[in-house]
């Protein structure tokens, strides 16, 4: 056999391997026979033809970021790489003043730093009605 006999055998054998795969792959987009349809229920028969629901349990397990902040502020890179163990940054909250109780970066309430059992922990002391809560985000 030549080398030119070789390397068509090799080209016709590559070719027919690509036919397999097309073929299989075409097979396999191709809806089985046995696929239920109606594994896919209409979220309408689940709430209702409205599609509100009444009931909030089905949000309750969902995770929040919960954050409590004691205050903010700016400072420069410089100052920032700077920092080392021990090193002080002053705040633009007062010794004193509410902290902020956040969820998802949202204010829902003051609170108070308390200690029990030796952990630390948060005193809810205020609670933000809608307005403050936009007048919050506007600032």
């Amino acid at each position: 056999m030549s080398e030119q006999d070789l390397a068509e055998d090799d080209w016709s054998a590559a070719l027919s391997e690509q036919a397999d795969a097309e073929a299989t792959a075409a097979e396999a987009k191709e809806p089985a026979d046995n696929v239920s349809t109606d594994v896919f229920k209409d979220i309408h028969q689940e709430f209702g033809e409205s599609g509100s629901h009444t009931d909030i349990e089905f949000i309750l397990d969902i995770p929040v970021q919960l954050t409590v902040e004691l205050g903010r502020t700016k400072i420069t890179i410089k100052n920032l790489v700077q920092l080392t163990q021990g090193s002080v940054i002053e705040l633009n909250g007062l010794a004193g003043e509410p902290l902020d109780v956040l969820v998802n970066g949202c204010l829902i309430a003051h609170g108070e730093v308390v200690v029990v059992n030796d952990k630390f922990g948060i005193r809810l002391i205020d609670i933000a009605n809608p307005a403050e809560r936009l007048q919050r985000i506007n600032k």
